[in-house]
């Protein structure tokens, strides 16, 4: 915590948590004219955001037409419900698609510009913006957005744990109980925004709601533990779809500490094959669907296998080598052997591949995107990858408004949630790109939203 600053008794408004959601709030409320603080428990700030690596999805976006790209929110909107089995919260998909564009153009006018595009599963266009230089989407939002909320004149406190929501005596959100390095502290506020992140490094909640999951692995920070949803079900609130845990299919969980290998490398033409070098899938399916098909292999993950093409285009491949995570091949014959799958049908796959990217044809597995080029230029690359857990879809029952609603569906005043804490946005299954773009979308709703509150308490 930092030692310069002291932490006052009394706040317009309270955020907990440091992620995208809780930055984007943080400097929407203060834009408005509130008095912000945000509350982080770890050390430093970011949370799960920093480490997504992929894009921030968007419909009718300026930065699509530049590209030539005519798409329309419309089916941004059936595809993701589509995507989520049809269980999306219809009003909050509509509200998150129709104000997808302009959260691109608002994070331009901080600086942070999302000018590159790129594909996701289960999307048809190019909706996933990412910075310019390729890098990942993730750390270069949470840094910039820190930078501007710092300079805003909101102070961030790290390591502060908010260990309880207050309630005035008509159970009003009035504040919270924080526990510092410094000891426990009561601050005051006119609005509360839970921006604390999802529930999948918790084991103690995913053995409750899905305990086949319970020993798979984890790309999550180790501090996205569920905490924003304990302190709202403490004070009457209602949680949601929470058997609905996301496993990402590709993750790198050979190492102590599991990475992700974000869906961005498929989008630019990565592929995915089995022990015999086969493809077994149409790698931009939905991630529920692709990782099942890994899982059923029952080989001990796959691999990816790209080639330096694919590579130029996601420079986040530079950071995955960079730690080791990447096996590389001057030809296929040698990238085969090093990672002991069978060098003929790699060899034939890939010709296969090629050929269906040049008639933009894949009649074996149907996939119709990510085929921008052929993987004919050395040397070659592969990453051993299994599923693991990525994201929990379930959480507290929000509004559009962001605003909390209890067991009952009625609003508890002065209360807010949004990101990956809030439920019910992506019905079964999470859409690549679309938590980027929920952080920034619904992070913006409830700082507006709480400034309005806030304007009409005395």
């Amino acid at each position: 915590m930092p030692n310069n600053k002291e932490l006052k008794n009394k706040y317009d408004a309270i955020i907990v948590g440091s992620g995208g959601t809780g930055l984007t709030a943080a400097l929407q409320a203060r834009e408005l004219g509130l008095n912000v603080v945000i509350l982080e428990k770890n050390e430093k700030t970011g949370g799960n955001t920093s480490r997504a690596s992929s894009g921030m999805n968007a419909s009718e976006s300026l930065v699509q037409l530049q590209e030539g790209i005519i798409d329309n929110n419309r089916d941004f909107y059936e595809e993701t419900l589509k995507g989520g089995g049809l269980l999306n919260d219809r009003a909050m998909l509509k509200y998150f698609v129709n104000h997808s564009a302009l959260a691109i153009s608002w994070l331009m006018k901080y600086g942070v510009n999302l000018t590159d595009l790129t594909i996701t599963g289960g999307m048809s266009k190019k909706r996933a913006h990412r910075p310019g230089s390729m890098e990942p989407v993730g750390f270069y939002l949470t840094s910039r957005l820190a930078t501007q909320v710092k300079k805003a004149g909101v102070d961030i406190f790290t390591s502060a744990k908010v260990s309880k929501l207050l309630q005035d005596k008509n159970g009003r959100v009035s504040g919270v109980e924080v526990e510092t390095e410094d000891g426990v502290k009561t601050i005051k506020a006119k609005a509360v925004l839970l921006a604390t992140g999802g529930f999948g490094a918790s084991k103690d909640i995913i053995k409750k709601y899905r305990p086949d999951l319970v020993d798979y692995k984890t790309t999550n920070q180790p501090g996205a533990t569920g905490d924003g949803l304990k302190l709202a079900e403490n004070v009457g609130a209602q949680l949601m779809q929470m058997n609905f845990i996301q496993v990402h299919p590709t993750a790198d969980t050979d190492n102590p500490h599991v990475y992700l290998i974000g869906e961005g490398l498929r989008g630019e033409g990565a592929i995915l094959v089995n022990k015999a070098g086969e493809r077994f899938v149409n790698e931009l399916s939905t991630r529920k669907i692709v990782s099942n098909a890994i899982t059923d292999l029952h080989e001990d993950g796959a691999y990816l296998i790209f080639d330096s093409g694919v590579r130029a285009h996601f420079a986040a491949v530079e950071f995955y080598d960079h730690i080791g995570l990447v096996e590389h091949g001057n030809s296929l014959d040698q990238l085969a052997e090093k990672i002991g799958v069978d060098a003929y049908n790699l060899n034939d796959t890939i010709s296969r591949w090629n050929k269906a990217v040049e008639s933009h044809k894949d009649k074996e597995f149907g996939r119709t995107t990510g085929m921008d080029r052929q993987l004919d230029r050395s040397p070659y690359f592969a990453i051993h990858i299994h599923p693991a857990i990525h994201y929990t879809m379930g959480g507290i029952h929000i509004d559009t408004d962001a605003e909390v609603l209890d067991t009952n569906g009625n609003v508890i005043k002065g209360l807010y949630a949004a990101g990956e804490a809030s439920g019910g946005l992506h019905g079964n299954n999470r859409i690549g790109g679309n938590s980027i773009a929920e952080t920034v979308i619904f992070g913006r709703q409830a700082g507006i939203q709480m400034t309005k509150y806030a304007r009409t308490i005395k």
